[in-house]
């Protein structure tokens, strides 16, 4: 089978091909495992985050891609839940402990042996995969494979951070950023809560009209600020601007829920101005998110299935798997590059 490696981390301001190709076995389930020929993985920005070393694989190679649907074409030793055939989606979720307190209590993403498929073990920007059998999440019909794809992880982390952000309808809504997670947190909160105005912060003019035309109340520039103080804001970007921006522009008693794996560099902290009264004062909150749980993927396709959210995405051939991560990185997107073997 044809598999894109991660050989080791680099600066892709100067690499056209950070991913090799390389020709492998079809990997064997053991276990509890099954085997998934793919037949699409979304691309995240965590790949690039992957690939830049700010979250590093623990070994390489390794084969990224947590946004994987396959179905299922072959199982290792008791499994049961499965026939062969059936269509799974895998999120960023591979494995956790199962038995510390915190899997023990449902936050198995809090887990201190919380593995990640595509970064702890390889994912799906390939033909075939192994994963645990208790992580392979059924897929509703209604949807296609690529566009179910980025719901496993662009949709199911907005989900949880939607939850985190104990949102209510009626209460005003801001997103920062708007890329693959922002626009399906936008129509999700659309259905779940319809007397809630949602308020986009994009730098792209391009991002801030499509958040017009998918039914945002207003969209402005990461610095601007919003016509009315806001109750609920969730951050989806890399940087730190755009959180101290956000605090400025919430409500008193408001909550912001930090939805990123990590943040820019040290180095550029010390250019932002923190004033504790306009961006702390009264009682506002900052929850930041952690992986995500199989409940949330599960959760997410439920709710997506029933409000009829499809993500817009843009297909590309596997073999141009260097291709999608520079595009990508370019940024400008408005949703999601889904790769198809």
């Amino acid at each position: 089978m044809i598999a894109f490696e991660l050989r080791g981390t680099r600066d892709l301001s100067n690499c056209e091909t950070p991913l090799h190709a390389r020709e492998r076995q079809e990997p064997e389930p053991g276990p509890g495992m099954v085997l998934l020929k793919i037949s699409a993985c979304g691309v995240c920005h965590t790949e690039l985050d992957e690939i830049e070393g700010r979250t590093p694989p623990p070994d390489f190679p390794v084969v990224p891609g947590h946004q994987v649907i396959g179905r299922v074409a072959g199982s290792g030793p008791g499994t049961d839940r499965y026939s062969r055939g059936d269509r799974v989606g895998v999120g960023w979720f591979f494995s956790s402990c199962g038995t510390c307190i915190y899997c023990s209590s449902g936050r198995e993403n809090l887990c201190p042996e919380y593995r990640a498929t595509g970064r702890d073990a390889d994912g799906g920007y390939a033909e075939y995969m192994v994963v645990p059998e208790s992580s392979a999440i059924p897929v509703p019909e209604v949807f296609g494979d690529a566009e179910a794809a980025p719901l496993l992880c662009a949709g199911a982390v907005g989900y949880r951070s939607l939850c985190l952000s104990r949102m209510h309808d009626g209460m005003r809504l801001g997103l920062t950023g708007f890329g693959a997670s922002g626009h399906l947190v936008l129509k999700m909160a659309r259905h779940s809560f319809p007397s809630s105005p949602v308020y986009v912060f994009a730098r792209d003019p391009s991002q801030r009209e499509f958040a017009l035309e998918l039914g945002a109340a207003w969209a402005g520039d990461t610095t601007d600020r919003p016509p009315v103080p806001l109750d609920r804001i969730i951050d989806t970007t890399p940087a730190w601007k755009p959180v101290v921006e956000a605090m400025a522009s919430l409500a008193p008693g408001g909550r912001l829920v930090i939805n990123a794996i990590r943040k820019e560099s040290d180095d550029r902290r010390e250019l932002l101005e923190l004033d504790y009264a306009r961006h702390l004062w009264m009682e506002k909150e900052i929850r930041s998110v952690a992986n995500v749980c199989r409940s949330d993927i599960s959760g997410f396709l439920e709710v997506a299935a029933a409000a009829g959210i499809r993500p817009q995405v843009t297909r590309m051939p596997l073999e141009q798997a260097n291709r999608a991560i520079l595009r990508l990185r370019a940024g400008g997107l408005t949703g999601s590059i889904v790769l198809i073997p």
